[in-house]
Formats: structure tokens, sequence, C-alpha cells
């Protein structure tokens, strides 16, 4: 017997998550879209899953292209999850000319005043239900800076700090 979709997807709101802002670049053309669906894998070989609906005009390209860079962004860049989230209704171009930009290994777009960026190569992907999982091998990173860290918990954006023992 299934859990009921609506009690489950509550559940899931009391699963803090970071929030970051998935990209490509490539043959099926660039773009790129807010997700908190990341998980680590494995650390050896440096590995990490990410989730995407199937339903996403998106979805094609990423299989297409092949690599993702996952950007996880800092509490100040609210504004640029809406906007990778659709809720601004701008175009993809539009969407990337809210940032700075840059490259790393593989050609996807690296967000310059992240948390931090993992660049990867996406070695499979597997459909099931209504989302795509993208197993991706990190092939470069930057350092993680010390800002506060934007979550999503609860259905709202949080600002987490280090602890003051890390500081």
């Amino acid at each position: 017997m299934d859990v009921d979709r609506i009690a489950f997807r509550e559940a899931m709101a009391h699963l803090g998550a970071a929030v970051n802002i998935i990209t490509t670049d490539g043959p099926g053309g660039r773009c790129g879209f807010t997700a908190s669906a990341v998980c680590s894998l494995t650390d050896d070989p440096a590995t990490v899953i990410v989730c995407m609906s199937r339903s996403s005009t998106q979805n094609a390209a990423f299989k297409k292209n092949g690599v993702a860079c996952i950007n996880t962004l800092t509490a100040g860049q609210q504004d640029l999850s809406d906007i990778f989230a659709g809720r601004r209704s701008l175009s993809m171009p539009e969407r990337f000319a809210s940032a700075k930009w840059s490259a790393l290994d593989t050609g996807a777009p690296v967000l310059e005043e992240s948390l931090l960026s993992l660049d990867c190569r996406i070695v499979q992907s597997d459909d099931f239900g209504t989302h795509s999982l993208f197993i991706c091998r990190v092939v470069a990173l930057t350092p993680a800076r010390d800002d506060p860290a934007l979550i999503y918990f609860r259905r709202a954006f949080h600002a987490v700090q280090k602890p003051a023992a890390d500081l």
C-alpha cells in the first residue's frame, strides 16, 4: 500500500536542505534550475545525486549535455533561488544575467558568489516516478566560503551560520 502523496510531501517539508542552483551548458543548451534534492552519494569517487522533475523543460538539456554544476547558495542569494525556480517569469538568458558566472572543467556555469560549487560529469541518469535522478561525478570544485548558508525547511528559507566553535 502506498503512502498518501500529500502526507508524504508534508513529511518531506520537515527535512531541511541546502538550496542549490544546478546549471548545465553544451549541445543541449545553457540552463539552470533551483533544487534542494541534492545528496552526496560517495566520496571515492566524489559523487552526488541530483533530482529533477521529469516534466521540466530543462530535463533533456541536462541529459544531452552530460554535465552539471551544483552551486550551493549563501543566505544572501534567496532572490537568485527564486529567479532560477521560475518565480520571476524570466527567460533563461535573463536568469543568467542576474549573477556573475564562470566555468571550471566541464563548461557548466559556476556561480561566482556561491557558498561552494561542484563541477560534475553526469555519469548516469535514471527516471523514477515523477523525477530523473542524475548521478554526478565531481571533477572540480570551489572552496567553501564562510558565508551563512541558505536552507529550505518547512517551506521557508532560513540562514544557517557556522557554529561558534568553527569560527
